[in-house]
């Protein structure tokens, strides 16, 4: 049986042109989206995509199936607007996802504003931002906090409606004893021996920022450890063991490290508040709302 999320990968790697690029686009590794592309092709009995040396494009065949794929993830996500909106027409309990730095500070005190507004239980489900995106379009969160590279945004799309709370530039996290954190500022021509502490998700932001500024002064960084645990990057960075990359309000002030600037310009991350386009329940937009009030962002 087809899967919608085999037809995902099929338009990802049509646009894209690459099954590397596909599987940043849609957060999985680039086995995953093999794995479906010959899961698809074996279901036909047919060749859908060719691989050469310029990269992945599909067969006459593949484009032709594609078209149709396009519709029929369309028809699919109507189906399921149309349910949650019926499902949730009575709102009583509203789930909303966001990623550790961020839900300590901003969600609390908007929760509990919320809750002395309206008669609603709200579950808060941590997670990565791109597994928020994902639990979102699948209808278990709401709607949700999210980061992103703010010059090269990952989730901009007709399905989703984004709301930017705050704009926070990337530096880097060193040691306080260490000597990098001696200097005013860090230049990534001098970093290329410097371990970096990374997230599980190599499509993440602050991922994409580091391969990005350090491929620019010709070389490629060196990762000690893939995670997510902020426990475990603040721990590798204090004992100077490792680098990482992140903004002000992300820091554990409990450990001692330190940030730095750098000569090369990082960018900036950028929090947002997602929730699904079109119709969504009152209560989401009061949230929403409220968060736009909290950080004195404008709409």
């Amino acid at each position: 049986m087809i899967q919608p999320q085999q037809l995902r990968v099929l338009l990802a790697v049509r646009d894209s042109g690459s099954l590397s690029r596909a599987a940043e686009t849609l957060g999985y590794g680039v086995p995953t989206i093999s794995h479906h592309l010959g899961a698809l092709e074996r279901h036909f009995g047919v060749k859908l995509v060719e691989r050469d040396r310029r990269g992945t494009r599909l067969t006459p065949l593949g484009t032709a199936f594609a078209t149709e794929a396009e519709q029929i993830l369309e028809r699919i996500e109507q189906a399921e607007r149309l349910v949650t909106a019926h499902r949730d027409a009575g709102l009583a309990t509203l789930r909303v996802g966001t990623f550790a730095s961020i839900g300590s500070r901003l969600l609390p005190a908007a929760i509990r504003e919320l809750r002395g507004r309206a008669r609603v239980q709200v579950e808060v489900v941590e997670a990565e931002p791109i597994e928020i995106v994902r639990l979102l379009r699948g209808g278990e969160v709401h709607a949700g906090l999210i980061y992103d590279f703010a010059d090269d945004p990952a989730f901009v799309s007709p399905d989703l409606e984004l709301t930017v709370l705050l704009d926070e530039p990337y530096q880097v996290l060193v040691a306080r004893h260490s000597a990098l954190a001696r200097l005013p500022e860090l230049d990534f021509s001098e970093l290329a021996d410097v371990d970096w502490v990374s997230s599980r998700d190599e499509g993440e932001a602050s991922d994409r920022v580091l391969r990005r500024v350090c491929r620019s002064v010709g070389f490629d960084p060196r990762v000690l450890m893939r995670t997510d645990d902020l426990n475990m990057i603040h721990g590798l960075v204090a004992e100077g063991l490792g680098a990482t990359l992140t903004t002000a309000v992300a820091v554990d002030t409990r450990f001692p490290v330190e940030l730095r600037a750098t000569v090369q310009e990082l960018g900036m991350r950028r929090t947002s508040f997602v929730r699904r386009s079109g119709t969504v329940p009152a209560v989401v937009k009061e949230l929403q709302q409220i968060l736009i009030r909290h950080t004195g962002s404008a709409e």
